[in-house]
């Protein structure tokens, strides 16, 4: 990495550090973190989901090609939907796996930004605090994951969602999977209080671009469908606050989704390794613009007044691009 993205990455880690530790009059409860735009005011990332096999299941083609379009949209930085490790999470704070899918894997310059990072259902059937621990940035500095908090990017703030307990047979019916619920001591409360904590800081945003990312679908032709406690808790409240997008992981494939009642786009991004071929949800297919079950990512390049979506496979081809004009709000 060049002197130049070194001093980037340093900055942005102790702007991070900075907000850890004074967090400020923050918005409701959810943390906050800064996150610099470029110079000319435009932002641009990549998102992956689902990706943590120790570079199996292609994930190491994926993490090269995904090294290569960093390169070449000079990407600011990375978000991950959720499910990092498989199958079942880390086990604790010093679990090889971390390294072994995590830094060892995305290895190229470009990737060697800021990840932010929510986690999936996968993540909570191990040690999920493990994957929150201030330790593992010690040992690769790019790591950042918590539950639930908000990316400033000045152009865009990025709010991050803990979906995993919103699902309701996750407590009821875990099929003999265990999930580590340690911080979450009434299902009900916490989800009452991440609403409330949410809705409050879409409210009090002025941003050009406001984005939500969560691990489980709102909206998916996927494997699992639509997530109908997020459909009825969740949605509204992006809905009435103006979101522009929700990013989510859990169904291993790519998609786009228009909602049919806003401007919101649904993009699944969770084909980071092991894909669904064929497997493929058909009850509700309204607004589908673009549906893929192999593996690859997507890229996000925002400026004040457009916005560009892509998706790529395994190989880095383009499988489908969607702009958007802030002022007008029309495809182009």
């Amino acid at each position: 990495m060049g002197e130049y993205g070194k001093a980037s990455m340093a900055l942005c880690f102790l702007l991070l550090q900075l907000t850890l530790s004074f967090p400020g009059s923050a918005v409701a409860k959810l943390q906050r973190f800064h996150h610099p735009a470029k110079s000319d005011g435009s932002l641009s990332f990549l998102v992956v989901g689902d990706w943590g096999r120790g570079g199996a299941f292609n994930q190491s083609e994926v993490a090269l090609q995904m090294g290569r379009t960093g390169e070449d949209l000079n990407i600011d930085f990375v978000i991950s939907t959720g499910d990092n490790f498989y199958d079942n999470g880390l086990k604790d704070e010093h679990d090889s796996k971390f390294e072994e899918s995590f830094t060892k894997i995305y290895t190229a310059d470009s990737l060697q930004k800021q990840w932010y990072s929510v986690l999936g259902n996968h993540d909570y059937r191990g040690n999920a605090e493990a994957q929150l621990s201030p330790f593992l940035r010690k040992i690769d500095t790019r790591w950042l994951c918590l539950r639930s908090f908000v990316v400033n990017a000045e152009i865009a703030e990025i709010f991050f969602v803990d979906t995993t307990p919103f699902v309701k047979t996750y407590f009821t019916d875990a099929k003999g999977h265990t999930y580590d619920w340690r911080g979450i001591i009434s299902r009900k409360a916490y989800i009452a209080n991440l609403l409330e904590d949410l809705e409050s800081a879409l409210s009090g945003s002025r941003v050009t671009w406001k984005i939500v990312v969560g691990h489980h679908a709102i909206r998916s032709v996927g494997h699992h469908g639509d997530t109908q406690e997020l459909v009825k808790l969740l949605l509204p409240i992006l809905q009435a606050n103006n979101v522009d997008f929700y990013m989510n992981g859990h169904d291993h494939c790519l998609e786009h989704i228009s909602d049919a009642n806003s401007p919101i786009q649904f993009l699944t991004s969770g084909a980071g390794s092991k894909a669904w071929r064929g497997d493929v949800e058909g009850l509700n297919r309204k607004g589908v613009k673009f549906f893929y079950d192999g593996q690859g990512f997507m890229s996000v390049q925002l400026t004040p007044v457009n916005t560009e979506i892509v998706f790529y496979n395994v190989f880095g081809n383009v499988l489908h691009r969607w702009n958007v004009s802030k002022q007008l709000r029309f495809d182009v």
